[in-house]
């Protein structure tokens, strides 16, 4: 299917390199919970509106998010992006001033109803930063931090095994399997936003959100992080924000293109790029604006 014009339609002694204790252990994070069908989509906004102080962010945007597959947000700095990916998983709730009117749905159910758990949301939709932040805590510690407040480890065998499998699957355990005592910033960068992965993927969530992950990072770590989101994807919906055109073609199966807050344009990602239906669109994605 092509492109689709928004105006066009009506979001503690356990060995730890125990070969066979990890085995035992790392379908405890193998992959998020539930399982639903595949063509409704994982995630989906409708007449989304924003404002911080009474200055819009974002008007009336409408998108659905495909289960199982990278949708990139693109768009000039200041259009949106990182405002929209916020609302996915309440993040914008801690700003005093910000008001968000629509709805959001996570399988269909609105993530803004009254009675809605937003920790328990959080845990269900990831959040990986713009810059690599590591809590002040060791490599194990980053990861165990969240099993541990959510109580999904019985012992600590069990927490072994969801921080070694949530480390294999951030493609970082074999980088830090003998020193998973050492303070995570002491990694390198790229090595600490796939620490910050990991520790985003040890509570199974089902979504993860990237707010421009890469852009901090120097090429060679942005690859490894690329190849990453690619392999993750298999089990994750995954929505990442980027300025890097060539980024979001490589990556993304999904592309919303957005201008002055509202969703101009958004498809497949082969579809936006080689043949945009809305002139603002192929302004940007051929370097004409940005």
């Amino acid at each position: 299917m092509g492109p689709v014009l928004v105006e066009e339609m009506i979001a503690g002694s356990t060995d730890l390199a125990n070969p066979v204790l990890f085995k035992e252990h790392r379908a405890l994070s193998a992959g998020p919970r539930g399982d639903t069908d595949i063509d409704y989509p994982k995630m989906s906004a409708r007449e989304l509106n924003v404002s911080y102080g009474g200055k819009a962010a974002l008007h009336d945007v409408a998108l659905d998010i495909p289960r199982n597959k990278v949708t990139a947000l693109i768009g000039p700095s200041g259009c949106g992006k990182s405002t929209f990916i916020r609302c996915l998983n309440r993040m914008n709730d801690i700003i005093d001033n910000c008001r968000i009117e629509g709805v959001v749905d996570l399988d269909g159910e609105n993530i803004y109803a009254q009675d809605r758990d937003v920790v328990q949301l959080r845990t269900r939709i990831g959040m990986v930063f713009q810059k690599p932040n590591p809590f002040p805590k060791s490599i194990f510690e980053n990861v165990a931090y969240g099993p541990k407040i959510h109580g999904m480890a019985r012992d600590r065998e069990e927490l072994n095994g969801i921080v070694l499998g949530s480390l294999e699957r951030a493609g970082l355990l074999d980088e830090v399997r003998d020193r998973l005592d050492a303070p995570g910033i002491s990694l390198s960068g790229g090595q600490q936003q796939r620490l910050c992965i990991a520790r985003a993927i040890a509570v199974r969530p089902e979504v993860i959100l990237m707010d421009e992950p890469c852009s901090a990072l120097d090429p060679i770590a942005t690859e490894r992080i690329e190849e990453l989101i690619m392999e993750l994807k298999a089990q994750y919906t995954i929505i990442i924000v980027t300025h890097s055109m060539h980024q979001a073609r490589r990556l993304s199966d999904k592309t919303g293109f957005f201008h002055m807050g509202r969703l101009v344009e958004h498809g497949d990602t082969e579809e936006v790029f080689e043949n945009p239906r809305d002139d603002r669109t192929r302004d940007y994605v051929t370097g004409r604006t940005g």
